[in-house]
């Protein structure tokens, strides 16, 4: 603890010094977060005063995060919240801590649903593998008229997605079901996305710890060649009609996937396969989508 109250930039800049020595890849960024939220205040409240300083309290606070952080819990099991799609998400040891890279997901999500005329009509979108509700909730917030179903296999979950679909004003155009991927499903659906288990069994192991320390294995394990969850949606879309299909894959898995898809006899109108980059230009997403001029 230190001697006399530290200006909060003082305690940022000393905290992202530790964790950088410590090998934390974000640590200016997961300092400056942690920090403000021990002493209660964003990054405008400290712009407009820099000089603010912590007080016994917060310093209190701040230790604590400091020693979860340094053996590498996540910011945000620490604070049990995450930032996504600039929306604010609840997150619990029950659910995967949302990534950015699943933003692709929900902005290809987007892209074909205006694209195909769909944003302003009232669609139903199926989210399998639901999780916190972060890509549904995303969706429907965007889509005005749009009603979502999530489905996972842990009842936990699902009561912190229907939490984080109240929490972001979705939650009356929203309705959570427990059950296996498709099982027990019944159509009709405009649009299903899912962000299934794809790390192999063996890679859980040598995850970085923030994933297999802390991310529920449900969430991660897909199996040996990590597509068991994949092949198990695939099979289910087909029953529930083949409406279109975005999933998001590992950095390795998208020609396997986009493979599986392709062997499939798909209903009119002809459909397209597409690979999808996030911002680091890894594939992905694979798309499986109706060709716009067939619509």
């Amino acid at each position: 603890m230190p001697d006399g109250p530290r200006a909060v930039g003082a305690a940022i800049a000393g905290l992202a010094d530790e964790f950088a020595t410590a090998g934390i890849e974000s640590a200016a960024v997961d300092a400056r977060v942690l920090v403000l939220a021990a002493a209660g205040l964003d990054r405008l409240a400290m712009l407009r005063n820099p000089d603010v300083r912590l007080d016994l309290s917060a310093e209190v606070r701040l230790a604590a995060y400091r020693r979860r952080r340094l053996a590498r819990e996540p910011v945000s099991r620490i604070l049990g919240r995450r930032q996504f799609w600039s929306l604010d998400f609840e997150v619990t040891p029950d659910v995967l801590d949302p990534r950015p890279d699943t933003e692709t997901l929900v902005e290809a999500a987007l892209s074909f649903s205006r694209r195909a005329g769909l944003a302003t009509k009232p669609i139903r979108i199926l989210d399998l593998g639901t999780g916190s509700g972060a890509i549904l909730v995303s969706l429907l917030h965007e889509l005005p008229a749009a009603f979502g179903i999530g489905v996972d296999r842990s009842s936990r979950a699902l009561e912190v997605a229907r939490r984080n679909a109240a929490r972001n004003g979705v939650g009356l155009r929203s309705a959570w079901v427990l059950a296996d991927w498709c099982e027990a499903l019944a159509g009709p659906f405009d649009l299903i996305v899912s962000n299934p288990p794809y790390l192999t069994t063996a890679e859980i192991g040598e995850a970085q710890p923030e994933v297999c320390g802390h991310d529920p294995r449900l969430s991660l394990d897909g199996g040996r060649d990590g597509l068991a969850a994949h092949r198990a949606i695939v099979a289910g879309w087909q029953r529930l009609g083949s409406p279109p299909l975005l999933l998001e894959v590992g950095a390795t898995q998208a020609r396997q996937v986009s493979d599986l898809l392709g062997k499939l006899t798909l209903r009119s109108p002809p459909w397209e396969i597409t690979i999808v980059p996030d911002l680091a230009g890894k594939e992905r997403v694979v798309a499986v989508l109706p060709q716009l001029r067939f619509l």
